[in-house]
């Protein structure tokens, strides 16, 4: 893979690429990387350049401040007094946000290091793979002030059990990253010095797949959580056919039995 790398801030937000790797990094460490409107643009923004780059094969979301993924949603802008109408369409950016990570076509990676806290929780499940050092904390406080987490709501009930889902929502504990591991939040727990080597790993991996089936899995993986059982077997069978007929499958196949490295062409 031919090495690049790029580096950009967009506001609060920093945007690398090297190795087919894209690096999207919370950088506002004066707000605890609050998900504030600059914070959320620059996010949908750095997305969006990810998904139309075809050298981008994976991104990694991260946080420039190892203490603090991010605090969550911005509380003043909460109580700020602004017509109703300003505040409803600020939100909007939450679910255009979620929704675009999810149709990426690409996979997303977190790197969960320090707090991940209200709504920049409902940001890690949104995304497709979460590795967390083993001193993240994971909560959803919003109770706690007189709020609810309507926005980060239905992507928690997407990836925990009911219950626990529930008990995160009405109470507001937080819980460490191996409880996290153990309800499905998070996919693996590394000592803190080990997180960077292991999230690097397996980006490289994902990085490494063919960018067409990685696309047509992610894509099949988003939209058939919420089908019909039979709706969701009858489109996952056609994804099948599209696969039957690219000729990566072929070349993955042929270069399984023969021992060597697949060279994809995106067909």
């Amino acid at each position: 893979m031919t090495q690049t790398s790029d580096n950009e801030t967009a506001g609060p937000v920093r945007y690398e690429t090297a190795e087919g790797i894209a690096t999207i990094s919370l950088d506002d460490p004066a707000t605890k990387n609050s998900l504030s409107d600059a914070m959320l643009d620059g996010l949908i923004a750095a997305f969006e350049t990810a998904r139309d780059d075809d050298a981008v094969h994976c991104v990694v979301l991260a946080s420039t401040d190892d203490k603090t993924f991010s605090s969550g949603g911005n509380l003043a802008g909460f109580a700020a007094d602004v017509p109703l109408v300003v505040k409803h369409q600020g939100t909007e950016r939450f679910p255009k946000l979620f929704l675009l990570i999810g149709e990426l076509g690409k996979p997303v990676l977190l790197r969960a290091q320090g707090h991940v806290l209200a709504g920049s929780l409902g940001l890690a499940l949104a995304c497709d793979l979460i590795i967390a050092g083993e001193s993240a904390t994971f909560a959803t406080p919003e109770m706690n002030v007189g709020a609810f987490p309507f926005m980060i709501a239905a992507l928690i009930y997407r990836n925990v059990p009911r219950k626990k889902a529930t008990e995160l929502l009405l109470l507001g504990e937080r819980i460490d990253a191996k409880q996290a591991e153990r309800i499905g939040i998070v996919n693996k727990v590394v000592k803190d010095r080990e997180l960077d080597d292991a999230v690097s790993e397996w980006a490289t991996k994902l990085a490494a797949r063919s960018p067409l089936l990685m696309r047509l899995g992610k894509d099949a993986i988003h939209r058939q959580q919420d089908m019909p059982l039979e709706e969701a077997l009858e489109y996952l069978r056609l994804n099948l056919t599209l696969a039957f007929s690219s000729s990566d499958l072929r070349e993955g196949v042929n270069a399984f039995f023969q021992k060597r490295d697949p060279n994809w062409t995106g067909h």
